[in-house]
């Protein structure tokens, strides 16, 4: 796929609509139609150059504004069997923003040796649980096993105050020879902002990578309504299992 099937997934689709309408489909036509939430607008943004997340967002600040934002990696999928959307995770750090203004960053625990592939927080050796917030003491992108403060990595959900866009602006190149996000809110933080952490509710598929992808798929064709119960049939019949 490119950038342009991205769009035209999130754009309103008239004569597909118009023929579903004609040929009474409509549980075909709601489907679409629940593509793009009421009361939502989806603009793109095209980042010029591969140059990291940090610039990627920043990108986006002639539409956002000087206003206080959210970020949200879409590889980064939410499994929310055991949570509630509408009060747990992005909800409730959003919720823990508007109480208290100190951004807030998802975090989850990884295997000590994979800490080095994610950005990772300190949290002073608090213990996080399910749904519990920390103040954050310092962020490291990648940091090597032997010094990464903890294994709580930085997990694709981040509420952050006005003040990050400066921050974002001000930040050279890292690791990778990108701007770091993590890089530019370490900075928010060495400048006096408060930052917390939020312990996922629930886990994650990371569909960035193919592992994880094809967990991810395998998991929510097994709960879907129409094609689930098949779906299980086959896996079990499958020789090379």
């Amino acid at each position: 796929g490119s950038k342009n099937s991205i769009e035209n997934h999130f754009d309103t689709q008239f004569e597909l609509e118009s023929t579903l309408e004609t040929r009474v489909k409509r549980q075909l036509l709601d489907e679409v139609r629940s593509i793009t939430p009421p009361g939502v607008n989806i603009m793109h943004i095209r980042q010029g150059k591969a140059l990291g997340l940090g610039h990627a967002i920043l990108s986006a600040k002639p539409v956002v504004g000087d206003d206080d934002f959210v970020v949200v990696l879409p590889d980064v999928l939410i499994d929310n069997l055991a949570s509630n959307p509408a009060q747990d995770n992005l909800a409730a750090m959003v919720q823990r923003f508007n109480d208290n203004a100190a951004c807030q960053i998802m975090v989850n625990p990884v295997p000590t040796e994979r800490v080095s592939n994610f950005g990772v927080v300190d949290v002073n050796g608090s213990s996080l649980t399910s749904g519990q917030f920390a103040r954050i003491q310092a962020l490291v992108e990648k940091p090597a096993t032997e010094e990464a403060p903890s294994n709580l990595a930085i997990t694709g959900r981040y509420v952050l105050h006005k003040n990050v866009w400066k921050q974002l602006a001000a930040t050279a190149p890292g690791v990778g020879d990108e701007i770091q996000l993590t890089d530019a809110i370490a900075g928010y933080l060495e400048a006096g902002g408060a930052i917390e952490a939020y312990h996922i509710a629930d886990r994650t598929f990371d569909c960035g990578d193919k592992l994880g992808l094809a967990m991810a798929y395998v998991e929510h064709a097994l709960r879907h309504e129409g094609i689930g119960e098949e779906f299980a049939e086959f896996l079990r019949g499958l020789k090379s299992f």
